[in-house]
């Protein structure tokens, strides 16, 4: 709810907000009492419970502290102010809303501690409403079907498709072992939790318990909509299942999000794009490396985050091929967490930095393993599509090339000095072309 007075650290009050502090509304008759000691306070509170004042401590000058009186005890909290809200983990519009807030959630803590921790214990979450009735389907449309014990007449017994199979390739079994698995991969996926409003009596989804508090009395995922106290939230399962009524667009959205709320194995974007790459595309010089017009780039984007996987980005509507590169690079660098995540980045950049052509290789099949299926399975189709980009020498593309496109695009590391990150570029670009080189071993 609020810190307290004793803790250390110097909060945000500006002359605004002290006018605040003394003009409180009318709800709440409070005032601010200057500079006045715990003692003093205490000696003005100790004739109601539930009352309180705002005094500025004596101990740090300039800093503000609410004193409330709760069980015959007078308890202080340093106050912040950010202009407009005061602020701790809820943000209160007024010193009414934060006391309120405060005393629900003292008393609370105080008669049902025991309650409380045994919340996490014995949730209903396997059989609450939310998770059965989220629960797909199997996709049965897209699986093959099997045949019954008795064949009826004009299908191939099984013993004598044997022939048929063995004049299959295995460069043409490989290939469809990759692409005919329509089925999308049940991705795991940590809920999204976001401090939420209740309006109305709510129940926690997971244990099932009252979510008590004036505001923000507990978390709601904005992905999938479950709705928890932040007690259970820290327990439930990783299986967010986004909904598309929360998942509005396609752009700067977490790429894990993305696929489960479509029910795909990729982002429709980077198999959308590269289709249509690789239909009229491939041959193009320059490929990757040219850039499109941006305005023409954001139209790209826009369409995706409006109309997803029905966007028209045929020749019809773009017929120049580097309008379609640039909307996939820029997919790649607005995702907020990037293709090769940050925490699997220092792994790419080590490995990158060996100078062994097998040890490398082998450094690089470890990080690829650290990745998120999703990221794993999306950087694997991406490589694929490379290296078809550098075996049709009419686009003058290299891996070096490619590698040098696509080395910041699909990597970056969060708070590196200029210098670091510029250093960092040439191994950015090393694992990327290693990616491309090896793409038929490493994965």
């Amino acid at each position: 709810m609020m810190n307290t007075d004793h803790q250390s650290g110097s909060p945000t009050c500006t002359s605004s907000s002290r006018r605040r502090h003394t003009h409180e509304d009318s709800r709440a008759p409070v005032r601010y009492h200057g500079m006045i000691s715990r003692e003093d306070a205490d000696q003005l509170l100790n004739q109601a419970e539930g009352s309180y004042l705002i005094r500025e401590s004596q101990r740090q000058p300039g800093t503000y502290t609410l004193a409330l009186r709760f069980r015959n005890q007078t308890k202080n909290f340093r106050l912040y102010h950010d202009g407009k809200h005061f602020v701790a983990e809820k943000r209160f519009e007024s010193i009414h809303d934060l006391v309120t807030d405060g005393l629900i959630t003292l008393y609370i803590e105080t008669k049902a501690a025991e309650y409380i921790a045994k919340m996490t214990i014995n949730p209903i979450y396997e059989h609450v409403g939310y998770t059965t009735l989220s629960l797909e389907p199997t996709l049965k449309k897209h699986l093959p079907l099997r045949s019954a014990p008795d064949q009826p007449d004009g299908l191939t017994p099984t013993r004598d498709r044997g022939h048929a199979e063995e004049r299959i390739t295995s460069l043409v079994r490989r290939s469809t072992l990759r692409e005919s698995d329509f089925v999308a991969p049940k991705y795991e996926k940590v809920h999204n939790f976001k401090v939420h409003t209740f309006r109305g009596p709510h129940w926690c989804e997971y244990c099932a318990n009252f979510m008590w508090g004036l505001i923000a009395q507990g978390v709601k995922c904005a992905d999938c909509g479950l709705n928890v106290h932040k007690q259970c939230s820290k327990v439930v399962p990783n299986d967010c299942q986004p909904d598309l009524r929360h998942v509005k667009k396609v752009y700067s959205c977490d790429l894990t999000t993305l696929v489960k709320a479509h029910n795909a194995k990729r982002p429709m974007v980077v198999d959308m794009c590269i289709q249509e790459l690789e239909a009229r595309g491939l041959q193009s010089e320059g490929l990757y490396r040219i850039s499109g017009f941006s305005e023409l780039i954001e139209d790209v984007k826009l369409a995706f985050d409006r109309d997803g996987d029905k966007a028209d980005i045929s020749t019809n509507v773009y017929e120049d091929i580097n309008i379609i590169t640039g909307a996939l690079k820029l997919y790649f660098r607005e995702l907020p967490i990037p293709l090769i995540t940050y925490d699997a980045y220092p792994h790419f950049m080590e490995a990158a930095k060996i100078p062994d052509a097998d040890k490398r290789l082998e450094a690089l099949h470890e990080a690829l393993k650290l990745l998120p299926p999703a990221h794993c399975e999306t950087l694997r189709y991406l490589m694929g599509h490379l290296k078809r980009v550098t075996q049709c020498t009419e686009n003058l593309m290299t891996g070096e090339n490619l590698g040098i496109v696509f080395g910041p695009t699909l990597m970056r590391a969060p708070g590196l000095d200029a210098m670091t990150a510029l250093n960092d570029i040439r191994y950015q670009r090393l694992v990327v072309e290693g990616l491309i080189t090896n793409e038929d071993v490493l994965f």
